[in-house]
């Protein structure tokens, strides 16, 4: 770190916080408050936690002098979205024990459990540890959970690809003591020796790091989301080898056109033996050269962008020794996941079903989160996270699917894949009422929007065709909304910017169409625009392709052409 610029606060955090315990000890013994001090919020995160509060009565709280409606969130991770049927009844069994009775399914195939109270958050995260899972590293300036494609009909490239998956999350989880200390009543080590992070030092990384891995056709990681991306090249139905791709990243900040989204670059292959490598390497450059002055452009992306792309080859090449090869070719055809029912070469069966918003509950006349246990507590396969919010009921042996089938039936969950494609393919954070960044509603807010817009996807007769359409609350981008086809990102109370033309296979960013659209006029801007495709649409023809085709949004920005990796011109900070 260079000492001729002062340091983000969270550096020096970092630096004094004895490798992510500084006082979070002590804040969590503190009754006297549900919440913790804003330094202690930075470290929890690094232990896969958020403070939040319930921001639908934080005013009436406010107006009767009480303090905020304080709980928290508990990230649990997933490396390659897979779980068994006793870790899903245990997350079942905390959300009525700690959390608010739900379960949310992440974008980056994790759990989430909203509402623990801080009396409780020690205990969760002990259940949690005892189910063979963490939370270590789920959020903070870490790599977070590797993603991996869960589709089963590619099985044998599946079995490699979590395979892989599943080594870079162990290789890159970070080597302190501090969670076990803390959480796990771990014995503390008293020795004058140094602790040491082998692969991320004192400081840790500048801001998250996400990875993923992708097995084409599908793009169901979004690998343009990521920081570090693998995609798997398959020759006679085995993986010799990984497409390595680097700098993606949705976040933006309204009003700040230096943060942006970007897609990311694709710069060389490797073979399955040195992925590891790999990932450490691109992580410790990022460590070494990512901008620690200020946490907005901070991310990967933009160490690439403040230097180029081949800078960062390479950068890597010097830090492994050798040089990535040649890039090979492939192909994505899209970025949504398979539902229902699919055999696999084993004779075996695995249900992709659809749950919207990825949160598991039970509310008014649905039950599928009671479904989803008994079918866990008969099910002898496992549980697939999607990156899409989505779960897979995977491995079910022939004899014993009429059982979960008639479980299905019951809970009302045998044809959930039975939705119009808009809303298969659609995407939500979490936002209010808990997410402190929120500005707008998504999870509560977007299927209402897609049964306005599934009217006029009835009349255009395109009940079955695939568009993308995402919405978050606010620009950080957890829902990767700046990839769909459509996206309404939050900017303020009830209005939304709208993008329009992202490509299909999350292979192209879209461009902003219509700002700060109130939320009561979205039918009416884009129905005309879904007939309008219904009508005119070429042969194949994905939506997102033809809104710049039709010239709702700019073929070229800047004189760069759309289907290029667009971003402003900006001058690094």
């Amino acid at each position: 770190m260079s000492d001729e610029k002062k340091l983000a606060h969270n550096e020096y955090l970092k630096i004094d916080s004895n490798y992510l315990r500084g006082t979070l000890a002590e804040g969590l013994a503190d009754t006297s408050t549900g919440g913790l001090t804003e330094d202690e919020q930075q470290l929890l995160k690094f232990h896969g936690c958020y403070l939040q509060d319930d921001r639908d009565i934080r005013a009436g709280r406010r107006k009767h002098k009480l303090e905020k409606a304080f709980s928290f969130l508990i990230r649990v991770r997933v490396p390659g979205g897979v779980a068994t049927p006793e870790q899903w009844i245990k997350m079942d069994n905390l959300a009525s024990d700690f959390a608010n009775g739900t379960i949310k399914l992440t974008t980056r195939q994790a759990f989430q459990l909203h509402g623990v109270i801080k009396t409780q958050l020690k205990r969760t995260i002990q259940e949690i540890n005892a189910a063979a899972m963490d939370t270590i590293a789920a959020c903070g300036d870490v790599n977070r959970n590797v993603m991996c494609n869960p589709n089963p009909f590619l099985s044998q490239a599946h079995a490699d690809v979590l395979k892989i998956s599943q080594e870079i999350s162990e290789h890159l989880t970070p080597a302190t003591g501090a969670y076990h200390e803390i959480w796990l009543d771990g014995e503390k080590v008293e020795s004058t020796a140094e602790e040491v992070e082998p692969i991320y030092g004192k400081t840790y990384l500048p801001r998250k790091f996400k990875i993923a891995v992708a097995v084409p056709p599908s793009n169901d990681v979004d690998i343009h989301a990521n920081d570090l991306s693998f995609v798997a090249i398959v020759e006679d139905g085995k993986v010799v080898g990984y497409n390595v791709a680097v700098g993606g990243g949705m976040g933006m900040t309204h009003g700040m056109p230096e943060t942006y989204p970007r897609l990311a670059d694709i710069i060389g292959f490797v073979t399955p033996d040195k992925v590891v490598d790999v990932s450490e390497k691109v992580v410790m450059v990022q460590r070494d050269f990512g901008d620690r002055t200020n946490r907005k452009h901070a991310r990967l992306k933009y160490t690439i962008d403040s230097h180029s792309a081949d800078w960062f080859l390479e950068k890597v090449n010097e830090y492994l020794g050798y040089d990535l090869e040649p890039v090979r070719e492939f192909k994505f055809d899209d970025n949504g996941d398979r539902f229902g029912w699919v055999e696999d070469h084993q004779g075996n069966f695995h249900l992709n079903l659809f749950i919207e918003g990825g949160r598991v509950r039970d509310d008014g006349d649905s039950t599928v989160r009671t479904g989803l246990r008994k079918i866990a507590e008969i099910h002898k396969g496992d549980f697939r996270l999607t990156g899409n919010q989505n779960l897979i009921i995977a491995n079910v042996r022939p004899e014993d699917r009429p059982g979960i089938e008639a479980l299905l039936e019951e809970h009302g969950m045998l044809n959930s894949h039975e939705r119009s494609a808009l809303r298969l393919n659609s995407i939500a954070c979490v936002s209010l009422p808990t997410c402190g960044l929120a500005l707008a509603e998504a999870e509560r807010g977007l299927p209402g929007v897609i049964t306005e817009l599934e009217e006029v996807i009835e009349e255009a007769g395109l009940r079955h065709d695939a568009i993308t359409i995402r919405m978050t609350g606010c620009p950080n981008g957890c829902g990767r909304p700046f990839l769909s086809e459509i996206a309404f990102v939050g900017r303020a109370p009830g209005k939304y910017n709208l993008y329009l033309g992202g490509g299909h296979a999350g292979d192209r960013l879209n461009k902003l169409y219509r700002e700060a659209l109130p939320r009561t006029e979205i039918k009416a801007v884009l129905g005309p625009i879904i007939l309008d495709y219904a009508k005119s649409r070429e042969d194949g023809e994905s939506f997102g392709d033809f809104v710049i085709r039709a010239g709702y949004v700019a073929a070229t920005v800047n004189g760069l052409d759309f289907h290029e990796n667009l971003k402003p011109e900006v001058t690094s900070a």
